[in-house]
C-alpha cells in the first residue's frame, strides 16, 4: 500500500492523438500477425477486421483520456501510482467492453450478460498485469536516475532556517549555515567533514564530533537522512540516483557531490519517498 501511495514520477502525455494511434496500431498487429482468440479460423478479411478492432481502440483511447484520465489529472493532485494504476486499468476495461461490442457484430457471438461479463473478466485480468508492469516499472526505471521528482522535498518551508553543527574540540569552532545549502556529511574516523553549498560552490569543513550526535542536532528536519552507516544526506538536494536494490548512488547539487546508499538503508530510503 506504501507503494501504490507515492507519486507518480512521470508528466502526463500531451499527444493524445499519437499515443491513441500507436495502441491502435499494436492491437492491429496482434490481431493480424498472432491471430489470436481463434480469430485464425475467421475466413473473411483479416487485414479489414484487425483495422476494425484498431480503429476502435483508438477512438476508446481518445474518449477516455478526453473524459476521464485528463479531468482527473488536472484535478487530483499529487497524482500516485494508485492514480495512474487505476486509470490504466478503466482504460483497458473499456477498451476491452468497446471491442466485446465489436466482436459480437463481426463474429456473430450472442450479445448476453454472462459472455459479456467473462469477457470483461478477462480483460480484468489482462489490465491487471498491463497496468502492473507499465506503472511499476517505469516507477522503478524512474527512481533509478530521476530520484529527485519523487521526494516530497521540503526547501520553500526551510527557507531562511539556519542549523549549528556542533564541534567537540576545546577550542573548536561551530559550523552553522542555512540547512537548504547543507549536501551530505561524511564520517571519517573520530570527524565528520561537511559537504555544503557557499555562493554557489562546494565548500567543506571538518569537524570533530560522530555522525550520531550530528543525527540527534538534526533529527527535527525530516529532509535529513542518513543513507550509509558513514554518510547522512540533505534529501532536498538531490538531483539524480543510479543503482538498483543492492544500492544507489545518490547526486547532490547537480553533481557537486555523491553518496552511496548501502543496501540495509535501501529500504528507508524508499520510506521518504511520497
Amino acid at each position: 500500500m506504501s507503494f501504490l501511495s507515492r507519486k507518480y514520477p512521470f508528466e502526463q502525455s500531451g499527444h493524445w492523438l499519437r499515443d491513441s494511434l500507436c495502441y491502435c496500431l499494436i492491437v492491429t498487429l496482434i490481431l493480424f500477425v498472432l491471430q489470436p482468440f481463434g480469430f485464425s479460423q475467421y475466413e473473411g478479411n483479416k487485414l479489414l477486421v484487425s483495422l476494425l478492432f484498431g480503429g476502435v481502440t483508438f477512438v476508446c483511447c481518445l474518449l477516455y483520456q478526453w473524459a476521464v484520465s485528463a479531468p482527473l489529472q488536472r484535478r487530483v493532485k499529487p497524482w500516485r501510482i494508485w492514480h495512474q494504476a487505476l486509470t490504466v486499468l478503466g482504460l483497458v476495461v473499456f477498451i476491452g467492453l468497446c471491442n466485446f461490442v465489436l466482436l459480437s457484430s463481426v463474429f456473430h457471438y450472442p450479445f448476453r450478460l454472462d459472455i459479456c461479463l467473462a469477457f470483461l473478466y478477462w480483460a480484468f485480468v489482462i489490465g491487471i498485469i498491463i497496468t502492473a508492469l507499465s506503472t511499476g516499472l517505469s516507477y522503478y526505471r524512474s527512481l533509478r536516475s530521476r530520484l529527485d521528482a519523487l521526494l516530497e522535498k521540503t526547501t520553500g518551508q526551510q527557507e531562511g532556517i539556519s542549523v549549528t553543527i556542533r564541534d567537540t574540540r576545546v577550542r573548536g569552532n561551530d559550523l552553522t549555515l542555512p540547512v537548504n545549502d547543507l549536501l551530505c556529511i561524511e564520517a571519517q574516523k573520530n570527524n565528520v567533514v561537511v559537504s555544503f553549498l557557499k555562493d554557489g560552490n562546494l565548500s567543506r569543513a571538518e569537524l570533530q564530533t560522530t555522525l550520531a550526535a550530528v543525527l540527534e542536532d538534526l533529527g527535527g528536519f525530516p529532509n535529513i537522512f542518513q543513507c550509509h552507516r558513514s554518510f547522512i544526506v540533505n534529501l532536498n538536494n538531490i538531483t539524480s540516483a543510479k543503482g538498483n536494490s543492492n544500492g544507489y548512488t545518490l547526486e547532490l547539487g547537480g553533481g557537486l557531490a555523491t553518496v552511496p546508499v548501502s543496501r540495509s538503508f535501501v529500504p528507508k530510503l524508499r520510506s521518504f519517498i511520497a
